[in-house]
């Protein structure tokens, strides 16, 4: 074992015994820091738990995502695809006209839902959530009340059946779609079946009378080789924090939009007014602790005096000296940190069960990561180190001549 070596092990254990003979005394200072890690722990746990549940609820609702679009324009494909390209946009697909995005579905004479919602899907689609958005012009997604209505299951086949009055005379067009998923009701409540955007141009295409041997007629006239052009987009956001800059993106083009931005700037506040509390309360329990371990440290060296003079004069060096207070220090820290974990691990296991059990915060917790503990420890020990080499700066002043007054 090398000197330095030798000398680390020796400090440590001569800091460890004198810890343990002045039991009492490191007692009270390891309860002082207690006294501030516990309850930090825990408050931060609750706000992190209550935050963080706020926006996993915002993140899990798609709707809170969404942007809708107020009024009627004419939008292209290329305004489309650059609106698609933007970072802070998480989906956007073209919708036709309102009148043209309702058609009646049918399985057969007892089993049909009428003027059901018409929605374009594509790839990707938040308020779907399933790899199966991207659809054929051949297959759709049921909403679960449409689903209901239907008596219909995945893998089943409906009609399709939209209306039109071409040349004075009504007519009936129908198609075969095949569901291939079902919607949960809790993402979309009203009756709709999910196509492809092709599909639904389609739709639109002929009720403006076009010829659209999909539905079963011979009728119409030849499809007009004029770009398409959408009334409105079916707009989400890729994040909570990206929905405020498209809104203020598009209300500069003068496009009247829809959202919660609301909510989600109610959660903002709260996790700011939450951090602000947390901010003062912390800062003042961590000078309030600074002011204590200082006063603690410094009288404990004046007291222990003599006996640091012992070591200096036993040939301890004046960096090793100061060294051994750190380590003394870090020691009641460590310890400290993890008799406060524990206190946390209580305590938040007596709020998330009181928490739990209340009808309005069923879904709050109180809880901090892996990543939170590791840095409250390195705050803890940081705070130890600073305070104690204080008291460190008074100790190598010391000189070994005092142990020798009082002989």
């Amino acid at each position: 074992m090398s000197s330095a070596t030798h000398s680390l092990a020796l400090l440590l254990r001569l800091a460890c015994r004198d810890l343990w003979h002045d039991r009492k005394v490191s007692f009270c200072i390891g309860a002082s820091l207690v006294a501030v890690i516990a309850p930090l722990l825990l408050l931060f746990g609750l706000k992190y738990g209550v935050v963080n549940q706020l926006q996993e609820d915002l993140l899990q609702d798609p709707r809170n995502l969404e942007i809708k679009m107020l009024s009627s324009g004419n939008y292209t494909t290329e305004w489309i695809e650059q609106l698609q390209q933007q970072a802070e946009v998480g989906f956007a697909i073209g919708q036709t006209r309102s009148l043209n995005t309702q058609a009646d579905l049918i399985v057969d004479n007892r089993r049909f839902v009428e003027n059901a919602e018409i929605i374009p899907t594509a790839a990707k689609d938040p308020l779907l959530n399933t790899e199966l958005s991207q659809l054929t012009d051949q297959q759709t997604i049921l909403s679960a009340a449409a689903a209901q209505r239907l008596n219909i299951q995945v893998g089943d086949t409906l009609r399709l059946r939209a209306s039109r009055k071409l040349d004075n005379v009504n007519e009936r067009g129908e198609l075969q779609l095949q569901v291939v998923a079902i919607l949960d009701a809790t993402r979309f409540s009203r009756p709709a079946a999910f196509v492809s955007q092709p599909r639904l141009i389609s739709l639109e295409q002929f009720r403006d009378g076009v010829l659209i041997p999909d539905y079963g007629l011979t009728t119409g006239s030849a499809l007009s080789t004029q770009a398409t052009t959408f009334s409105k987009v079916r707009l989400y956001a890729a994040h909570i924090d990206a929905v405020k800059p498209i809104i203020n993106q598009l209300e500069q083009q003068h496009i009247e939009t829809s959202s919660r931005l609301a909510e989600i700037e109610n959660v903002k506040a709260i996790n700011k007014v939450l951090g602000l509390i947390f901010a003062v309360i912390a800062l003042t329990a961590l000078i309030g602790c600074i002011a204590s371990l200082i006063g603690a440290f410094l009288a404990n060296i004046d007291r222990k005096r003599k006996d640091l003079a012992v070591l200096r004069l036993l040939g301890f060096t004046k960096f090793s000296v100061a060294f051994y207070v750190v380590i003394q220090a870090l020691l009641i820290t460590l310890l400290a940190y993890v008799v406060g974990l524990g206190l946390y691990s209580l305590g938040s296991e007596l709020f998330n069960s009181v928490l739990v059990s209340s009808e309005n915060t069923n879904n709050f917790a109180c809880k901090i990561t892996f990543t939170h503990g590791v840095l409250a420890l390195l705050l803890a020990v940081l705070v130890a180190v600073a305070v104690s080499s204080i008291g460190a700066l008074r100790a190598i002043r010391i000189q070994p001549a005092e142990s020798l007054r009082e002989l």
